[in-house]
Order: C-alpha cells, then structure tokens, then sequence
C-alpha cells in the first residue's frame, strides 16, 4: 500500500518511476555462506523478530564479509519492525539517533557486552517525490506527521525515518555490496543490485547515479574512501563510475554539521585500516578538504610517533582489542602541547601549570567545542598531563599513578615515545615491570631504584698524590698515620680514649689550624 502510494506520487511528479532494482533470491549452493560464521546473538535477534510476526535478515557489511568467507566483527539487522516494536520484544533494548531512529539490542554486560543494530526499513525518497509528497493534497496530516523524512532544495537528506518495504531500503543504501540481506533461518540472500556479483568482482559501486547519491548525503563521498581503503587489502577497487565525481563533490562537506563530520573521521582513523585510507586519500587528491583534523593526521603520517600510533591502533582493532579515539588524537597533537611547553618552560614557568596553559592553548586551535570539551578531551588532557609524572618514581606516586583509570592509556603513550627516543627506554622499562608486579615486589623496585640515586649522588672523593717534604720527612699521611699511633699508645695505660670526632681533612701541606688532626696527650686521656 505503501509503496504503491509513494510510487504513484513520483510517477505524477516526475513522469517516471525509480528503479528499485529486481529481486534476487540466492540460495547455500550458490553463495556458500559458512553458516557457522554468524554471531548467535545476531541470529537470536532475528528468530525473535520473525517469531513475532515480522520480516528480519542480517544486512549491510556483514552480509559481505559472510559472502567474502569472512567473519564479520559486527552484526546489523533490518525488519519492518518499527523501533518501538522492536524495543517491546527486548529486555535490553534502547531507540537512539533523530536523524536515523535505531534500536541497539544489548547482550552481556561491561566490556563483554555485544551490541546488534536493529534498524527498520526505510523507504527511498529524493527531493522530487519528497516535494510530492508533502504537496500532495490527498496526503492526510497523519500521513504527514509519520514522515519525518526532509530533503532541502539541493537534494541533500535532513531526515530518515520514513518506513517502506524492503526493496526501497536496499535502493537507498549506498553500494551493491551492503545492500544484500540474509536470513540465517532459511540461508537465503536476497539481492537486488547485484551485490553478489560485485562481491565476486571486487567492485566497490554506487546503487544509482553516484553524483545525486552523493548530494543526497555528503557523508557518503567519506564512506567511499573508507569502504575502498578497508577492501583495497581483497582486492576491491572503485566502479570508474563511482569513483569519477568523489573529488567535484568534496564541497558538498561544508554543509554537513561539524559533529558528523568529527564522527566520520574516527571512523576513518579507526577501522584497522587508517594507514591505507590515508594512502587512499591522497591517491585521490583528497588529503585536504574534508575536516581539518583529517587534514593534519595525514600531513603528520609520516611523522614517527604518529606513523608508530597509527600502526599500533590498526594492530588492536585487527586483534580485535579496544580502541581510543583519545589515544590517537593525544598522538596527533602532541607535537603542539610538546612545543608549546617547552616553550613555557624556558620562560620560567613551572612544569605543571606550563603543560596546562600548553593543552588549552591546542584544545582552542585544534579541535574546539566538538568533542574537546567532552569525555574525548578529558581523556586526552589525563594521558597528556600523566607524562611527566612518569619521571617521578620515589615515595607513593608510582603506587598512586598506577592506580589511575587512565594509566594504561599513558603508559602506552609513553611506551611510543621511548620506541621513538623521546624518553628512556629503561624509564618505560621500569614502568611495565611495576604495572605488572605485586606490591611487595613494587616495594623492592621502588627501594632498589632509591639505592640506586643514593650511590649516584655520593660525591666522588678526589685521591691527592702524597708529597715528601723538603727534609726527608716521610710523606704527610704517613706522618700523621704515624703521629695517631703515638697518640693512641701514650694513652693506653690510661682510661679508654673519647670516640675522635672525624673532621675533615685539609690537604696535604696545610698543617695547624682548627680542623687539623688532632691526638690527645696523657693528661686528657685521663681525664
């Protein structure tokens, strides 16, 4: 009904019909998809969903790494399921996003806990049939209330949350190969763009006329480099088609809202691939324009420390461990609050307070109110501020630092400055052997550590060659060696000498005086 509405509306307005592509069912056979790679949660998710009634099948990247024999990291699934429906069949289930209403469904708890997207089929709507639509005559106040869908004048999408039936969700995906959806229950795919012969292809292309997708929504222009740097390692590469207006439509990113865009970067930075997607920025005389802390991480990529944090964020995401957009960004700019402090310390400042006027100073320029002021800044702002406590190894500190919720995130941070010289290597040496030991073999590092500054600050005690005096003396130590046993035997049949004080000696030569040796005679004995 639905569609049929909407269909009618576009063809009066634009005299054609859209192409909504022909459905394909896909069978075991020919696509060989090893059902053991999909996650029991997401299959749970989608035989709760079709127990109640509703259509369900797991969509997007994970349908194409399932087809590449792959195991996806993440499981999204699409239903005609409203989000509310949805939410009501789930004990933890939670609606989120204006522009995009989904429903995360939650298993497990604290860092174990999984996440599988639900997301309702959307229905495909451009500008022309937009307008139609909310022109419409017929079109009731209810019908219009439910459309919370917007496209302005230039064709560019507001909002998303217009429900439609499944084949118009597959049309306003972005590329063939994430707009298959499989139901595990019954294995079969079902397609209606050729994903799954562009997947065979290693083609990476647009549903549609890439050039109106991309003003529909910008952000794509970003997908397209992500999702090309991501396959370029399977040996995708770009339809000529899809690839030829990406850099005519880099300007369409000026209208997109600073946040998203500050969201879209990370997601560049942090899918295990960042190095490649900077190698695929620049392929595309893209290195420059999109946001402009983008454009810094690929300037300073080739930069040691920040080349060391690139690689060493792709390893965790590839291992599978969590990563910080803090740990990354801390990296980036640390070159500036480095600078900027030492430049405050030559002028006197004290350490802690320069590092700080130092950190606020980048805050201002680099990132500013959209995530430096936030969780991202304070994080950023402890792994910064944690680096010169590091030199301080005496007392309780290292017992309290190592304690801090951000430490393993500093000391990492630190670990790649020694990697690259910037501080010992013995120093993070020291630093991974107290994180990992008990208390009682912190205490024997932290007193062996203090023996070890003790012996280094006793000062050396300088040896003066012995002199012979004019006469034919015997040298002077001798003479006073000689001289104290004297001393010692006169006082011997008297009482037991008073402890001698020890006194600095005065050098060779320089006899008399106040702090000159001293015996005493029988009568003091005595006394």
């Amino acid at each position: 009904m639905i569609k049929k509405f909407i269909d009618n509306l576009i063809a009066g307005a634009t005299g054609r019909k859209p192409r909504f592509g022909k459905r394909k069912e896909v069978g075991p056979q020919e696509h060989a998809i090893d059902p053991t790679l999909v996650d029991e949660r997401a299959l749970s998710v989608v035989h709760t969903l079709k127990e109640a009634g509703h259509e369900a099948y797991i969509v997007g990247g994970a349908v194409r790494d399932l087809l590449l024999g792959l195991r996806p990291k993440d499981f999204d699934v699409a239903t005609n399921a409203t989000p509310e429906q949805v939410k009501s069949l789930f004990r933890r289930a939670f609606i989120i996003g204006r522009r995009f209403r989904i429903v995360h469904v939650v298993f497990g708890r604290g860092r174990e806990h999984e996440v599988i997207e639900v997301s309702t089929f959307r229905a495909y709507l451009d500008a022309a049939s937009a307008e139609a639509v909310s022109g419409n005559e017929r079109t009731s106040k209810s019908e219009l209330a439910g459309m919370h869908h917007a496209v302005d004048a230039s064709g560019r999408v507001l909002r998303d949350n217009v429900w439609g039936p499944q084949e118009e969700d597959a049309a306003r995906r972005d590329f063939t190969i994430n707009a298959m959806y499989y139901d595990p229950e019954t294995r079969i795919v079902v397609d209606y763009h050729g994903g799954i012969t562009d997947a065979k292809k290693r083609l990476l292309r647009m549903i549609g006329d890439p050039a109106t997708r991309y003003r529909e929504d910008p952000v794509r222009v970003i997908r397209a480099v992500r999702f090309a740097a991501k396959l370029a390692g399977l040996g995708f590469k770009f339809d000529p088609k899809t690839k030829s207006p990406l850099l005519h439509a880099l300007p369409l990113l000026q209208e997109v809202p600073q946040s998203r865009l500050f969201d879209e970067m990370l997601k560049l930075l942090q899918t295990g691939h960042s190095l490649a997607t900077i190698e695929q920025l620049k392929a595309l005389g893209m290195a420059r324009g999109i946001y402009p802390l983008l454009d810094l991480v690929v300037e300073r990529a080739e930069q040691p420390f920040v080349r060391a944090a690139l690689q060493d964020t792709d390893r965790r995401v590839n291992e599978g461990k969590p990563v910080a957009p803090s740990f990354l960004l801390a990296c980036v700019l640390w070159s500036d609050v480095r600078e900027g402090w030492q430049d405050r310390t030559a002028r006197r400042l004290h350490p802690f307070p320069a590092l700080q006027e130092s950190i606020d100073e980048v805050f201002d320029a680099r990132i500013g109110d959209i995530s430096g002021r936030g969780k991202l800044g304070a994080d950023m702002r402890e792994i910064w501020m944690m680096q010169p406590r590091f030199e301080k190894r005496s007392g309780q500190t290292p017992f309290t630092l190592v304690e801090q919720p951000r430490f393993r995130a500093a000391f990492d941070f630190m670990r790649l400055r020694a990697d690259i010289g910037e501080v010992d290597v013995m120093l993070a040496d020291w630093w991974q052997e107290f994180s990992q030991a008990s208390d009682l073999v912190r205490e024997d590092l932290v007193a062996a550590l203090r023996d070890e500054q003790r012996k280094q600050q006793q000062p050396r005690v300088r040896r003066v060659k012995p002199q012979a005096s004019a006469e034919g003396e015997a040298p002077a130590p001798e003479r006073r060696a000689a001289e104290g046993e004297a001393a010692e035997g006169e006082g011997a049949t008297g009482d037991a000498p008073r402890k001698r004080r020890r006194r600095r000696r005065k050098p060779a030569g320089q006899g008399g005086g106040e702090h000159a040796p001293h015996a005493p005679s029988a009568g003091e004995s005595a006394e």
